[in-house]
């Protein structure tokens, strides 16, 4: 839903505000954002200090979500050496969406609030090609997760998803399904077959009009795995302090 700011310079900018990401057990928070308003990368191979210009509303956090206790990921054992046995997302491409964003693991604050310009995992779930669901979550702004919540329901079932690995490996994935105005994380815990979720918030943040406190998600099924070049499985992560 939109609401008008005004801009000190005498113009008007669309603004569209996304509410509270996932409490990722005890967690952070997602925000939207309209193109004309997105926050600009700012170089860099940490996280960048916050922008000194106006920022958005900061979303406040949903109630800690308590899903059902699941076990970790039970893959095979794998040798110390092998590369799965350390492997994480490191980038998800919708070509279709034109989303393609490196993903990291987010800090162990409870208090953390997503970065922009990256994707986040979800370290307490799977990853690619273990059983269970890789649940990556972005902010619903311009280059970053706006899309998944944009497009309607009709045609995102079909679209493909690239994940890539650290350990130089893309997996492929087709959505199959899409899950608005959840407020639950039960799904992604319990799941036993491979899966991929990719989820962003929805709505104004708290105290204000129409705020919901929900998310949309989107679930997509395995294809297929092969090789990839390591520079693309690997991009160089700048994320952004956002507000």
């Amino acid at each position: 839903m939109r609401s008008l700011l005004a801009w000190i310079r005498g113009r008007l900018l669309p603004a569209l505000v996304t509410a509270a990401g996932v409490a990722l057990l005890a967690a952070g928070l997602l925000s939207y954002q309209d193109p004309a308003d997105a926050v600009a990368v700012v170089p860099s191979t940490v996280p960048s200090p916050a922008s000194t210009e106006l920022p958005l509303p900061t979303l406040l956090p949903l109630p800690t979500l308590a899903p059902n206790p699941s076990p970790a990921p039970s893959a095979s054992p794998a040798p110390s050496s092998d590369p799965a046995a350390t492997r994480v997302a490191t980038r998800v491409v919708v070509p279709a969406l034109r989303i393609d964003l490196p993903v990291v693991r987010p800090p162990e604050d409870p208090g953390h609030f997503p970065y922009c310009d990256v994707a986040e995992y979800l370290p307490q779930l799977s990853q690619p090609g273990f059983p269970g669901t890789t649940y990556l979550y972005a902010h619903a702004r311009e280059r970053m997760f706006l899309p998944l919540l944009r497009t309607a329901d009709a045609k995102l079932p079909g679209m493909l998803v690239q994940v890539y690995t650290s350990d130089n490996l893309v997996f492929l994935y087709e959505i199959t399904g899409v899950l608005r105005h959840q407020d639950s994380l039960d799904g992604a815990f319990e799941a036993t077959e491979e899966q991929l979720m990719l989820q962003t918030s929805e709505g104004p943040r708290k105290g204000l009009p129409g705020y919901t406190g929900l998310l949309t998600m989107v679930v997509a099924r395995p294809l297929s795995v092969g090789p990839a070049d390591p520079a693309a499985a690997n991009p160089t992560a700048e994320p952004v302090v956002c507000q």
